[in-house]
């Protein structure tokens, strides 16, 4: 009965070590493409609402440069939009940067190169902000 016991705690303790390992090799892979500055190819969730753009990633937001390739991504995606605050997925290439440190915003910039794709939204994604004025 020791045996067994002591056998599957090694075991368990074995199991547990590689998926460790395995979880720190995939948040290594996926901090090294989002340090990579260049031209890239992203899908991601964009929105623009007052005056502020952002793509987020399923590793990283980006902050988007506000120039005239990003109203044609703009003009794009407000098809998709029911809401002013609606994220719609899109593919797009685009130049990523770091931001300057004295600069508020997210660490990571890019410039909308190209629009590859707009997607319709995933109706059950609830990726919707809502800006409500509460009265008194």
């Amino acid at each position: 009965m020791k045996k067994t016991l002591l056998l599957a705690v090694m075991v368990f303790s074995i199991l547990a070590c590689k998926k460790e390992a395995k979880n720190e090799t995939e948040a290594e892979e996926a901090s090294a493409i989002v340090t990579k500055t260049g031209v890239q190819t992203l899908k991601g969730e964009f929105i623009y609402y007052s005056d502020a753009a952002v793509l987020q990633t399923p590793s990283e937001v980006y902050g988007v440069t506000i120039d005239s390739m990003m109203h044609v991504l703009d003009n794009q995606v407000k098809t998709y939009k029911s809401e002013d605050t609606d994220m719609v997925p899109v593919a797009i290439k685009g130049e990523v940067s770091k931001k300057d440190p004295n600069e508020e915003g997210w660490p990571y910039r890019i410039k909308v190169l190209e629009v590859i794709e707009v997607f319709e939204p995933n109706p059950e994604n609830n990726n919707v902000i809502k800006i409500e004025k509460q009265t008194e």
